[in-house]
């Protein structure tokens, strides 16, 4: 078997492996925001609500580099993921004045959330998850040269910074009776959800603009 047709198959076999991924990818942030969401009114938390909607808006971007990945047309591959991350860009930069304007009301009220033990162990599944998912993403981009899909893994970075912040809003509060750390919280969230929304609005977050898009 000659080199070329050795990293032909190599390539398809990464290729597929990244479809896998961004199928967990779909459906893992899927059920995240779904539980997010729920969790978060029940409790009355501005962190976990907003957690879950980012979730549920990268669902739409999972959905993006997916279908680049089975597409063959690139004119009408560029075209199509170009709206749907104006869309998501868009989404993000509403849910950033959302969780602003819901956090400072909420500090300036004093509003106490309740305690969310769903959210927090949401929280810790998603620490541990989205680093190996992340590593997994970027030994595919780095396989198959695609700026895609490292421009994925690392809105799969973010998902682990915004993780991080919610279990420690929540289990602040749930320690300790803090309810300022849950709103605190959602605003420490702000500035990174910012920059998802200029990464998409830009065509950066599947990496529209790297030239090496698969």
């Amino acid at each position: 078997m000659s080199a070329s047709t050795v990293d032909t198959v190599e390539r398809r076999h990464l290729v597929a492996w990244g479809r896998k991924l961004e199928y967990f990818t779909i459906f893992y942030n899927f059920l995240e925001g779904a539980i997010g969401i729920t969790a978060g009114l029940l409790a009355g938390s501005i962190a976990l609500v907003g957690f879950g909607i980012d979730s549920l808006i990268e669902v739409t971007s999972g959905g993006a580099l997916l279908w680049r990945l089975h597409s063959d047309d690139s004119e009408r591959r560029e075209r199509i993921e170009r709206i749907s991350l104006t869309i998501v860009g868009l989404c993000f930069a509403a849910l950033a004045v959302y969780v602003t304007y819901e956090s400072v009301t909420a500090l300036i009220r004093r509003e106490s959330p309740e305690e969310s033990i769903p959210g927090i162990i949401l929280g810790i599944v998603s620490i541990i998850v989205m680093p190996l998912l992340a590593r997994q993403k970027r030994r595919v981009a780095a396989g198959i040269g695609s700026g895609a899909m490292a421009a994925d893994a690392r809105q799969t970075d973010f998902c682990f910074y915004l993780s991080f912040i919610l279990v420690g809003g929540l289990t602040l509060n749930a320690l300790f009776g803090w309810w300022w750390a849950d709103p605190l919280a959602g605003l420490l969230m702000v500035p990174i959800i910012v920059n998802e929304s200029y990464r998409a609005l830009k065509g950066e977050s599947c990496g529209c603009d790297s030239g090496t898009c698969h």
